[in-house]
């Protein structure tokens, strides 16, 4: 029997769990998401839109406007050309409402910003424009000595309570695994307004060139290593808070898959595979996760998701400081040789 691959997420009827995760070289150009949609992706995450992107374009704005205000009548020729009003969040928007006219898949968008502030405002231009969710994407490196982890939990939980405020879309946020209380976390901010959560945001640390004496990015694409964490953290957050998890970075085989679903990802978003391999990838991954599923005689992803995770398993311990022991304990040098996982 063919297993029913079905999921939901965020409200939203899925026909399998492999969602395009955000990117932009995935993303930018309609002709790529529609060959997205035709490998078998189940929703496509639009590349961000950043705040500093709407924030600059509104001082552009206001720049052009106010330009010769004291002058006299002849300043009326220094009002700029419409066109100069399409910069980043138009192009954004208009692309949004592009891929979600065009596409049969839900098409959820991104908002990228580290505080709270008016770019915020931009949620509800994307819920006009047609996106089917929304992921907010928050990415801070604080700095400040001065700035306390509360403070800067406050401040998560102020942007998304800002971001509700705009929209009734469904609203994802998707997070680093930097926080003290990473349970505590995700309870403020189900309770501000998120329906759902995505682990977790994988950060591009920067190099520095030793010839030119320069700092420059340095774009690594994950491996299958790379889930241990979000599996992890969903494992122990899946059914305790009323929101559905999405699983970020490492997704590379139809078993990895399964792991994450088994932990109680409602989906698993897939990003450095496509990079990779292209599109066709997901087909190969939708496969793998139907064989899986047929030969341990699973009916449906459904049976799967949560079936591992802490609240479900044999012994929730393994989860937390009992299994750091055990693997400490029990490791000798030559398990490096011939290291067995991941599965």
């Amino acid at each position: 029997m063919i297993p029913d691959l079905s999921t939901t997420y965020l409200g939203l009827a899925l026909r399998s769990p492999l969602v395009v995760g955000a990117a932009a070289p995935l993303s930018e150009e309609l002709a790529q998401l529609q060959a997205l949609e035709r490998a078998g992706a189940a929703a496509i995450v639009l590349h961000s839109l950043f705040e500093e992107q709407i924030e600059q374009e509104q001082l552009d704005l206001h720049r052009h406007a106010t330009a010769g205000a004291d002058s006299y009548g002849e300043a009326l020729t220094y009002v700029p050309e419409p066109s100069i009003f399409h910069g980043g969040e138009d192009l954004y928007l208009r692309h949004l409402e592009q891929a979600s006219g065009c596409l049969g898949v839900p098409v959820i968008a991104s908002l990228n910003g580290t505080s709270p502030g008016r770019w915020v405002e931009s949620a509800r231009r994307i819920e006009a424009a047609g996106a089917s969710a929304l992921e907010l994407n928050i990415y801070a490196i604080p700095t400040d000595p001065e700035l306390s982890s509360a403070a800067i939990e406050a401040e998560v939980e102020e942007i998304v309570r800002q971001v509700r405020a705009e929209v009734r879309l469904p609203l994802a946020v998707k997070l680093s695994p930097f926080f003290t209380n990473l349970s505590a976390m995700a309870r403020r901010l189900a309770a501000a307004g998120a329906d759902g959560l995505v682990l977790f945001n994988r950060f591009y640390q920067p190099d520095i060139d030793i010839e030119t004496m320069e700092v420059r990015p340095n774009l690594l694409l994950s491996t299958p290593h790379d889930l241990r964490l979000p599996l992890r953290w969903i494992a122990l957050l899946h059914g305790r808070q009323p929101v559905d998890l999405a699983a970020s970075g490492g997704v590379h085989r139809g078993t990895d898959v399964v792991r994450l679903l088994m932990a109680g990802a409602a989906v698993t978003q897939v990003v450095g595979a496509l990079l990779r391999h292209g599109p066709d990838r997901l087909a190969g991954l939708e496969q793998e996760l139907s064989i899986w599923l047929m030969e341990h005689e699973v009916a449906s992803v459904a049976e799967l998701i949560g079936c591992m995770s802490q609240q479900r398993c044999p012994n929730p311990a393994e989860y937390e400081r009992a299994q750091y022991m055990r693997a400490i304990q029990g490791y000798r040098p030559a398990d490096a040789r011939q290291a067995p996982g991941p599965w």
